[in-house]
């Protein structure tokens, strides 16, 4: 019983990690459902009207959509996600915007982004950082596709709070806050303010500023 649970929790545990196949359609959604505060508080403190943004690791899409209507007609979005399941999804759902241009989606990482030097405004990436090997390098990214002034708004469950789910002994990698924190200001970011959100899981939102 303990080896079919444990064979299940890593399932849950590769899907939320990279969504696919027939139940990453329904992941999708419980993403959406679970991360909407989140996100939403993400896209909120990073967008502005006219901006270029991108939400980097995107699953169920809730952030793309979040973001245009922030950024507005004038502003561009960028999705940038792993799996080629939610691109498609993705694609489908906001052909419209693709086509007018307002919205360009890729296939990339925190580790590699698809995007070039100094092209946004800002970039949100929600509860992404545990399924990344390398902080230094996914930080080091973000503060290349900023401008100088720019924002990056990394959201991460609380580490105490994450460490009681029991899916996330599976491939997760919970690090402290302060190292996060730790690596942005080492990739080049100057402030970084912590903003604490209340919900089911409590979050922080790294809030990182570009310096030049």
């Amino acid at each position: 019983m303990t080896g079919l649970r444990g064979q299940l929790l890593a399932a849950v545990a590769g899907q939320l990690g990279r969504p696919h196949g027939v139940v990453g359609r329904g992941v999708a959604l419980l993403l959406n459902r679970g991360n909407r505060r989140a996100v939403a508080a993400a896209a909120e403190a990073a967008a502005r009207t006219g901006n270029a943004v991108a939400d980097i690791g995107f699953g169920g899409g809730l952030g793309l959509r979040v973001l245009l209507q922030l950024v507005g007609r004038h502003g561009t979005v960028y999705g940038v996600e792993l799996s080629d399941d939610m691109l498609s999804r993705a694609r489908a759902q906001f052909a419209t915007h693709i086509a007018a241009g307002s919205m360009k989606l890729l296939h990339g990482s925190l580790t590699g982004l698809p995007i070039g030097d100094k092209s946004l405004d800002a970039a949100i990436t929600v509860n992404t950082l545990y399924f990344v090997d390398d902080l230094d390098a996914a930080c080091a990214e973000l503060f290349r596709v900023l401008r100088v002034g720019g924002l990056a708004v990394v959201g991460i469950g609380d580490p105490d709070a994450m460490a009681r789910l029991p899916f996330t002994a599976y491939g997760f990698k919970l690090r402290p806050v302060r190292d996060v924190v730790a690596a942005l200001r080492n990739a080049g970011f100057g402030q970084v303010d912590d903003r604490r959100l209340d919900a089911a899981v409590p979050h922080h939102l790294l809030i990182a500023h570009a310096r030049a």
